[in-house]
C-alpha cells in the first residue's frame, strides 16, 4: 500500500532527532549493604529509594528483554551497541541506537508488515470477486474510515495525494503507542524528541501544501493585508496581525508534539505510580487496590493509544485543508 512508504522517512528523521546530544536523566542507585552496616550509617548517607518510574518512561542505552530467572524478576537488561559519534562542523551526533530507537524500528516493521499483509489479502479477495475477511477486512475498514471520514473531508478537493502521508502517520503513531503497553516494551511517543520530529515533518508537509495550492498567494498566510480597508488602517493592522500569523504557524507543531507527548507520558506515570505503592508500603495487603486501579488505567491507555493517533492525524488533515483554502 502506498501509505507505508513514508514510514522510512519518519523513522530516519526521528532517529536523527534522538541522536542529538542530550544528558540522560540520572537513575537512583539500589540500596546495598547489610542490615548492620545500614544501622551504623548516618541518616544523611543512606542510599535513596529505588526509582520505579523513571527507567520505564525515559530513553536509555539499555533495553529490557525476557528472563527466566525469578531473581531477576523475569527481566534482564542488555546494553545496546555504542557507535562512534559523527561530527558535522560544530555539531556532534551520537547515532548509537537507544531504547526508543529500537521501539521506533519495531513499530515501523510491524506497520509495514501489517499493512502489506492486509493489502495482499485484500487484492486476492478482490481478484476472486469476494470481500476481504478477518484481519484484512478490519484493516480495510480502518483505512477507509480514516480516509473517507477524516482526511478527505478536512483536506478538501484533490486531497487524495495527502492520504498516504496521513494514513502513515496514523498507523505509525498507533503502533508506537501500543508497543508501550506490552511487557518489555517502551512508548517512543513519550519522548518529546519523537513527537517533535513528527510535528516538524507535518509542519513542512502543511506549508509545502499551502505553497503548491496558493502559489504567490502563500504570502498572505504570513503577512496580513486586508484589501477592503484604507491604507491608514491597513498599515497598523498589518504590523499587529503579521506576528500573530507567524505565531500561529509556530504554535501548531508545538501543540501537536506536546499533546501527544503529554498524553502518552501521563498514563504510564499514573500506572507505575500506582504499582509502586505496593513496594513503597512494603505490604502485600494493599496489593489488590493498586492492581485494580492500574488495570483500569491500562484499559484507558489502550483507548488513549488509538485516540491520540486519531487526533494527530485529524489535526494534520485540518491544518492542510486550512492552508490550502486560506486567503485574507
Amino acid at each position: 500500500m502506498r501509505f507505508v512508504r513514508p514510514t522510512f522517512a519518519l523513522v530516519f528523521a526521528i532517529a536523527i532527532a534522538l541522536a542529538l546530544p542530550l544528558s540522560p536523566a540520572p537513575l537512583a542507585a539500589q540500596a546495598q549493604g547489610s542490615a548492620a552496616a545500614a544501622q551504623k550509617a548516618p541518616a544523611a548517607e543512606k542510599a535513596p529509594q529505588p526509582d520505579f518510574i523513571t527507567p520505564h518512561i525515559s530513553d536509555g542505552s539499555k533495553i529490557d528483554v525476557p528472563s527466566f530467572s525469578l531473581k531477576e524478576n523475569l527481566t534482564r537488561e542488555i546494553d545496546l551497541p555504542r557507535w562512534a559519534p559523527v561530527h558535522i562542523g560544530p555539531i556532534t551526533l551520537d547515532l548509537s541506537p537507544t531504547k526508543h530507537v529500537v521501539m521506533i524500528l519495531i513499530a515501523a516493521i510491524l506497520c509495514m508488515a501489517t499493512l502489506t499483509t492486509a493489502a495482499v489479502s485484500q487484492a486476492r479477495s478482490a481478484a476472486a470477486g469476494k470481500p476481504p475477511k478477518g484481519f484484512a477486512n478490519a484493516i480495510e475498514a480502518m483505512v477507509l474510515y480514516i480516509r473517507n471520514e477524516v482526511i478527505l473531508p478536512n483536506v478538501g478537493h484533490h486531497g487524495e495525494k495527502f492520504v498516504p502521508f496521513c494514513l502513515t502517520l496514523f498507523f505509525f503513531i498507533l503502533f508506537m503507542n501500543v508497543l508501550g503497553l506490552i511487557p518489555y516494551g517502551a512508548t517512543a511517543t513519550s519522548n518529546i524528541s519523537v513527537t517533535a520530529t513528527l510535528a516538524i515533518l507535518s509542519f513542512f508537509v502543511v506549508e509545502i501544501a499551502g505553497m503548491r495550492a496558493l502559489g504567490a498567494g502563500y504570502i498572505k498566510t504570513i503577512v496580513y493585508w486586508p484589501h477592503d480597508m484604507a491604507f491608514a488602517v491597513k498599515a497598523p493592522i498589518t504590523l499587529i496581525m503579521t506576528p500573530v500569523e507567524l505565531l500561529g504557524k509556530i504554535t501548531k507543531p508545538i501543540a501537536l508534539s506536546i499533546r501527544l507527548f503529554a498524553n502518552m507520558m501521563a498514563g504510564h506515570v499514573v500506572v507505575l505510580a500506582l504499582i509502586s505503592l505496593i513496594f513503597t508500603f512494603g505490604s502485600w495487603l494493599i496489593m489488590p487496590a493498586p492492581v485494580l486501579a492500574a488495570t483500569g488505567i491500562m484499559v484507558l491507555e489502550l483507548f488513549v493509544a488509538f485516540l491520540q493517533a486519531f487526533v494527530f492525524t485529524l489535526l494534520v488533515s485540518v491544518f492542510i485543508g486550512q492552508i490550502r483554502e486560506s486567503a485574507h
